[in-house]
C-alpha cells in the first residue's frame, strides 16, 4: 500500500528533512507521488506519476524552499486505477472557498456512493472517489465554512462509512488543520521547545533542529511509520482521528 506523510506547524516551516524520509521509501512506493502545501490560502500543488525516486519533478521539489503550516504528501503503490498523473496523490478540491487536500493509504472493496454534486472523480481509483463523496458530504452538512471543532465533529461521523469497506488511513487539509484518520498505521510526531537533532530511519541524513528555530515553534508530523530513529513517536489506534492545528494535536 502506500504510505502518508503530513506536517502541520504554527509557523511556516521546512519540511524536507521529513519529505526526504519519505522519498527514500519510494522503491517499493513507485507507482506516484505527490506533495501539496498551502502558502496562506493559496496552494502549491505537485504530483507525478514516476518514482520519488527518479522523477524530474521529485528533484524540482526538493530543490523548492518548501515553507508552510500545512502539508500533505504521498507515495503510491497502486492497489487500484492504473499507474497514471490523473490517480497520483494528494488529490485537490474547491470548496467553500477554500482548497481541501486529501490523501489515502488503503484500499476499499466495492465503495461506490453515489455522486450526485459538483465533486466528480478524474481518475479511476477508490481514494479520488472516496475523496469526492466526502467534499459532496461536507458541503451538504454545512451551508458555509465551519469551525475546525464543527468540521472534526462532522468528519468523525463520515470517515467510518468508506472505512467499513476496507483500510481507510487518510490525511486531509483545508489550509486551516490537519485531520488524520488511522484504519491500519498511523503515527505522529510532536516537536517543540527544547529542539534536538534528528536521524532519518531509512537513510543516512540528520538534522538539528535546535539551529533551526525559535522557542515559540512547534512542529507536528505524522507518517504512515516513523521517519525518525530516537524521537517519541506515537501509534494511533485503530479508527482514531486526531485533529492538528498551531502544531499540536487538539483533539
Amino acid at each position: 500500500m502506500c504510505q502518508l506523510l503530513g506536517m502541520n506547524a504554527n509557523t511556516p516551516t521546512d519540511v524536507m528533512f521529513s519529505f526526504a524520509g519519505l522519498a527514500c521509501r519510494a522503491d517499493e512506493h513507485k507507482d506516484g507521488f505527490g506533495i501539496a502545501f498551502f502558502e496562506d490560502r493559496g496552494l502549491r500543488h505537485f504530483i507525478d506519476h514516476h518514482s520519488a525516486r527518479t522523477s524530474p519533478v521529485a528533484e524540482l521539489v526538493k530543490r523548492y524552499p518548501i515553507k508552510s503550516d500545512n502539508v500533505i504528501a504521498h507515495i503510491r503503490k497502486a492497489t487500484q486505477g492504473r499507474v497514471a498523473l490523473e490517480n497520483a496523490h494528494p488529490f485537490v478540491r474547491e470548496l467553500w472557498g477554500r482548497y481541501w487536500v486529501f490523501a489515502h493509504n488503503g484500499d476499499l472493496k466495492d465503495f461506490r456512493p453515489r455522486l450526485h454534486g459538483a465533486f466528480r472523480p478524474v481518475g479511476d481509483t477508490d481514494s479520488e472517489r472516496a475523496f469526492c463523496w466526502l467534499m459532496q458530504e461536507l458541503a451538504k452538512s454545512h451551508a458555509g465554512v465551519p469551525s475546525v471543532a464543527e468540521l472534526t465533529r462532522t468528519l468523525a461521523e463520515l470517515l467510518p462509512q468508506p472505512a467499513r469497506h476496507g483500510t481507510f488511513n487518510v490525511l486531509l487539509s483545508n489550509g486551516q488543520a490537519l485531520w488524520a484518520r488511522c484504519s491500519t498505521h498511523l503515527h505522529a510526531l510532536e516537536r517543540r521547545h527544547p529542539f534536538g537533532a534528528a536521524q532519518l530511519a531509512d537513510e543516512d541524513l540528520s538534522v538539528d533542529f535546535a539551529a533551526l528555530t525559535t522557542p515559540g515553534d512547534r512542529v507536528a508530523v505524522v507518517a504512515t511509520e516513523p521517519l525518525t530513529t530516537g524521537e517519541p513517536w506515537s501509534a494511533f489506534a485503530p479508527g482514531e482521528l486526531r485533529v492538528f492545528r498551531g502544531g499540536c494535536a487538539v483533539a
